[in-house]
């Protein structure tokens, strides 16, 4: 009896260790101890609740002109980060552009992914002709720098929000393709693969059943990283006036009211400035850390 007590006794013991390595080595306890990721994950989630509640955090409508105060500085009376060119308080168009300026990141990240991870697939998995013919079309985007290709199809698409959202996400089309075939080629040639095929499973199920849920992790990565960029890239376009058109609130158009009175009133474009780096830097950690959680060769 003794000795069935010490094997019941040592098997919970080592079911209990097991459960534990399992709860360290999930994917969330894992980010959770990475501290740069952990940093962020909190500047994005604020940056999405600052967006989220901007009617509520602003105190101001964001196109309310008060010719009498224009150029104010930050700690102006009622103005906590000082007013622009015509009156119209920073604060206000700083929570309010949040929404359009993350609106546009994300869709654009996500119109990118869905056409780019389509073409990445078809091309990776079919090969030949196919991929040929995807690949070397994916190349002569790649051959345009990424906002000069973004001008182009603003330019044809005209300004607005869901214009600016479609030029940046087909000009990160290639990118995601590329992720995803290089993928796809690793994958399909694993075991589980040729056993699918051996048993009858048709081309369309192993391809999205079996081959892209293992591809996925790599798409998620590349497309946090993606959203930075796209930040950066709305905001260059509404800086150069191609973007977000006034009076639309947006941290580039922020940008392009700040650009002319960069000596009298930095404050102007300098806020805007420093809510682009640190929503991006919290995005670039945040894309970092969920890297070295999904990447095999990246864990410890």
């Amino acid at each position: 009896m003794a000795e069935k007590e010490k094997d019941l006794l040592g098997t919970e013991a080592n079911m209990e260790l097991l459960m534990k390595e399992r709860r360290s080595n999930h994917a969330w306890n894992k980010l959770k101890r990475n501290r740069t990721a952990v940093l962020g994950f909190a500047i994005v989630c604020f940056m999405v609740l600052m967006a989220i509640f901007a009617p509520v955090l602003a105190p101001y409508k964001p196109n309310t002109i008060n010719p009498g105060i224009p150029f104010k500085g930050i700690g102006f009376q009622g103005h906590i980060l000082g007013t622009d060119d015509l009156g119209r308080d920073i604060l206000s168009r700083i929570l309010y552009g949040a929404r359009v300026s993350l609106i546009v990141a994300a869709g654009a990240t996500l119109v990118g992914a869905a056409l780019g991870v389509l073409v990445g697939l078809l091309a990776g998995y079919c090969g030949g002709a196919i991929d040929t013919v995807l690949m070397r079309f994916m190349d002569g985007l790649f051959s345009f720098p990424f906002i000069l290709l973004s001008m182009i199809l603003i330019t044809v698409l005209g300004n607005g929000v869901i214009n600016v959202i479609f030029a940046i996400g087909i000009a990160s089309v290639p990118g995601f393709a590329r992720i995803t075939r290089g993928q796809v080629l690793a994958v399909k040639e694993e075991e589980y693969c040729n056993a699918c095929r051996v048993i009858g499973i048709s081309h369309c199920r192993l391809l999205f059943a079996h081959i892209f849920p293992n591809c996925v992790s790599q798409i998620i990565v590349y497309g946090t990283l993606r959203i930075a960029n796209a930040i950066i890239s709305e905001a260059s376009l509404s800086f150069l006036g191609l973007g977000i058109a006034l009076p639309t609130a947006s941290w580039g158009s922020s940008l392009r009211v700040g650009r002319d009175c960069l000596t009298t009133a930095p404050h102007v474009a300098g806020v805007a400035g420093a809510v682009i780096l640190v929503t991006v830097v919290g995005f670039n950690l945040l894309g970092d850390g969920i890297r070295d959680v999904m990447d095999p060769k990246m864990r410890q």
